[in-house]
């Protein structure tokens, strides 16, 4: 039996199998002594063992970690996954996925990733740059004819960096209950208002950029945008467990979702429709689909390298500042001196990291089913940090 499998075949429920080794292994050590290898046992088997009881350690102390992070902050349901390289180390579930009905969270359980929804988009266009399909540079109106012209030109590749002076959220907005039937009639709620800054001068956050990203995949690849990121993000991955969050669709193992009122009681979180955003926030995923996502991306392969580097390096605003802001993906570097990408998601009811340690091959991918729970790179970096 092996501790850690193959991201390309593991199976669901994989921290029983984890947890099952750990022990077998626990037990080997206390009756030979810890690294200590029996007469006639071969090396490689000595060498498994030591890594699955090291792995074993690494897994109490992230489960510790979770436990007192769920407890503080009255987090419902909380799902995690580690992977190394191609490997899933640790994939397991806590809490309930339904209070109401005390369903408990697995690894199989749907989660809203949020704005983790930008860098699997942003996959789309590497794919359409990679098929000269698409000129990040070109302005949006070449693929969007029907986006009104503003005061300066916009491109995709400053869409895809936030540098393109397209606001984010007012008010309410990201509560929206309407439903979009399409990419293009959710471009409505922003389409004619001004651009907050030139493109290419400051750096300001905003998921509707996507909204307007998600219209030019869509022209680009000449096919509804949904079914692009199926067959060619979703399906190309093994992201079998990855998808829209469309609410008249019954999606299997999908959570329900949570709030924290000021009292600090745990409510249902309001109804929201988040048809209007699929590319920037609007998709479900789970721990492991994400490791396979992340996966795709420490080499060529899915992407070449060229394509891979263009997601990842910072862009640069006008006056030379880099903002730490890929396409897609954030970039910065650990205390070890190593490249992390990463993405954060909070949406109504949800909260996402996905860590890539570029330099190790070490993944991480956290969610949970409450809008407050604060899923962040740092947590990431902890648990990141136990299996080294």
């Amino acid at each position: 039996m092996q501790a850690r499998e193959s991201l390309q075949s593991s199976p669901i429920g994989l921290h029983g199998v984890v947890t099952i080794f750990v022990v077998l292994t626990a037990l080997g050590s206390t009756a030979c002594g810890e690294g200590e290898r029996t007469p006639g046992q071969p090396a490689a088997e000595a060498t498994d063992a030591s890594a699955a009881a090291a792995d074993g350690a690494a897994i109490e102390s992230a489960r510790l970690l979770i436990d007192s992070l769920m407890e503080a902050e009255s987090i419902p349901g909380l799902s995690v996954a580690v992977g190394n390289g191609s490997e899933v180390v640790w994939a397991e579930g806590f809490g309930y996925s339904d209070l109401t009905h005390q369903v408990s969270v697995t690894p199989l359980t749907r989660f809203r990733i949020g704005s983790v929804s930008k860098p699997i988009t942003a996959a789309a266009l590497g794919v359409l740059v990679e098929r000269d399909a698409l000129d990040l540079d070109a302005p949006v109106q070449n693929y969007v004819p029907s986006f009104p012209e503003k005061r300066w030109p916009i491109s995709t590749r400053q869409l895809a960096g936030h540098l393109g002076g397209i606001r984010h959220y007012l008010g309410m907005e990201n509560f929206s209950a309407v439903n979009y039937p399409d990419v293009l009639s959710g471009l409505e709620i922003f389409e004619d208002d001004p651009l907050i800054n030139e493109p290419g001068t400051e750096y300001s956050y905003s998921s509707y950029a996507w909204n307007l990203i998600s219209a030019v995949v869509e022209s680009a690849s000449g096919e509804p945008f949904l079914d692009f990121m199926q067959r060619e993000v979703f399906d190309a991955l093994s992201m079998d467990h990855t998808a829209a969050d469309r609410n008249r669709t019954i999606i299997p193992n999908r959570t329900r979702f949570y709030v924290v009122d000021e009292e600090g009681e745990v409510l249902n979180a309001p109804y929201v429709d988040n048809s209007y955003k699929w590319a920037g926030g609007g998709f479900l995923s789970t721990p492991e689909d994400l490791l396979r996502f992340a996966n795709g991306h420490i080499a060529p392969g899915y992407l070449q390298a060229e394509t891979l580097e263009l997601l990842f390096t910072s862009q640069t605003l006008r006056d030379g500042r880099e903002t730490g802001y890929g396409i897609g993906w954030r970039s910065y570097t650990n205390d070890h001196g190593e490249r992390i990408i990463s993405h954060g998601g909070g949406s109504v009811g949800g909260r996402t990291i996905l860590t890539l340690n570029r330099d190790t091959g070490l993944i991480v991918a956290i969610v949970a089913n409450l809008s407050s729970a604060p899923m962040s790179g740092e947590l990431a970096g902890r648990i990141e940090e136990l299996f080294r």
